[in-house]
């Protein structure tokens, strides 16, 4: 298995050579096999422990485990303990998923503050093969069955080219010593129950079911890539970018595709969406209507569908004292300084009498009735008609937010000023308003 391991190493992963490693390492086989290959190659390595404390005295007894074999091989190692079930509760996720989250986080934290530049885990074939048919039976697009990538960033998998037996028979070779998770034989965990009750009959029925499911996996790579290179071909006609990040889907560009649904999917599918029928029948809904992810939302606007990330920002307003000169708000810095006279003009800038100011000056988002005097032109205009003359789609407005004096609007921000806070011949104090 090492000289494979070498090989493999060397053809695919030659970057590890010159690198920079940090080990996950749970104190089990598998990660075990995978330190003792790394070492026997004198890759420059460390180790990264996690105790998730789902165990009690065993998983301290992991952690003991770790520490002794790092001593033993005279290596560097990162220990951290987590309190894993009050996380899930408090992100209301699972238990696995809370371990999941912890402990990347945790390693690119590690990776970020050190100078690791890879982060190895010992995922090998009989792990893809789990993960593949997971997903599987949970019903998955194309990349679901892709299994798990051997690079991912800065994660690498370097043992994938391998099965549970070939790591067994290099643990008991090298005589090496490993600790039992008392988890894995349960059959509580989905993965748990595939692992011992349906892959092993799989395999009895197919002795050569994990190098076939390797050829599948390549096929099914090779379509993706297929795939990708169609819904990049797609995605220049029927995507724009449009302000406040937002990506902008032309619907008429759209309904002209064949499978609108499939391109929709392929299009969509990295932001945590999977409502797809409610996400088709936006395409012909009343503008407004959204459709919401954990971290993304779709909106339909007119022409378009419109996605942007779930915003963070206050409802409260921000006030501002007139000796303040640079105020933090949700979007950026506002910067105020005097100023002698007017220099560059750019929309987010606004240049206002001093005099006629009334502080504090407010800043919040609009609102339903907000007017202005729009700088330039007679008399004064509801926001929301100035709105739709200046075609703000619903995203924009809902970012739009107001620097006001008492109840009147001194400036929309990176829009309009009001003509009544205007400098003029006859302004002597002039402040210079910019969003940084």
């Amino acid at each position: 298995m090492y000289k494979k391991f070498n090989e493999h190493i060397n053809q695919n992963f030659p970057f590890l050579k010159e690198g920079k490693l940090l080990i996950a390492i749970s104190g089990g086989i598998d990660s075990v096999v995978l330190a003792h290959l790394c070492k026997q190659m004198s890759l420059n390595i460390a180790f990264a422990h996690c105790n998730f404390n789902l165990r009690g005295k065993e998983s301290d007894a992991d952690e003991d485990f770790v520490l002794e074999l790092a001593k033993d091989w005279d290596l560097e190692v990162f220990i951290e303990n987590f309190n894993t079930k009050q996380f899930a509760i408090d992100k209301k996720i699972s238990t696995q998923m809370a371990a999941r989250t912890l402990r990347y986080f945790w390693f690119d934290e590690i990776a970020s503050q050190l100078g690791y530049n890879y982060i190895l885990t010992a995922h090998h074939a009989d792990d893809n093969f789990e993960t593949f048919l997971i997903n599987l039976s949970r019903g998955t697009g194309l990349d679901g069955l892709l299994g798990i990538p051997g690079v991912n960033e800065n994660k690498v998998r370097p043992l994938l080219l391998f099965n549970l037996e070939d790591i067994e028979k290099y643990a008991k070779q090298k005589k090496l010593k490993w600790v039992e998770d008392s988890s894995n034989s349960s059959t509580k965990y989905l993965r748990n129950k595939l692992r011992h009750d349906v892959i092993p009959i799989l395999k009895g029925i197919n002795p050569q079911l994990l190098q076939n499911f390797e050829k599948t996996q390549q096929y099914l790579n090779d379509a993706k890539a297929i795939v990708d290179d169609r819904v990049d071909e797609v995605a220049k006609k029927i995507i724009s970018k449009t302000s406040n990040d937002g990506i902008a889907f032309n619907i008429n560009e759209l309904q002209k595709m064949s499978n609108t649904r499939a391109y929709l999917y392929e299009l969509l599918n990295g932001y945590g969406f999977t409502q797809w029928n409610d996400i088709l029948n936006l395409l012909t809904a009343q503008a407004g209507k959204q459709v919401f992810s954990n971290t993304h939302r779709l909106l339909k606007d007119r022409d378009y569908l419109i996605l942007s990330e779930i915003g963070a920002l206050p409802d409260e307003s921000i006030h501002i004292q007139e000796s303040q000169s640079l105020v933090l708000t949700p979007f950026g810095q506002l910067s105020i300084t005097k100023v002698d006279a007017i220099e560059e003009t750019a929309r987010h800038i606004a240049y206002v009498d001093a005099k006629l100011l009334k502080f504090p000056l407010t800043l919040r988002q609009w609102q339903e009735g907000d007017y202005f005097y729009p700088s330039g032109m007679p008399g004064k205009k509801k926001l929301s008609k100035y709105f739709k003359d200046e075609k703000l789609s619903l995203l924009d407005k809902e970012n739009v937010w107001l620097l006001c004096s008492g109840d009147d609007v001194v400036w929309i921000l990176n829009h309009r000023s009001d003509n009544r806070f205007i400098v003029t011949e006859d302004t002597k104090d002039i402040l210079k308003i910019e969003i940084k």
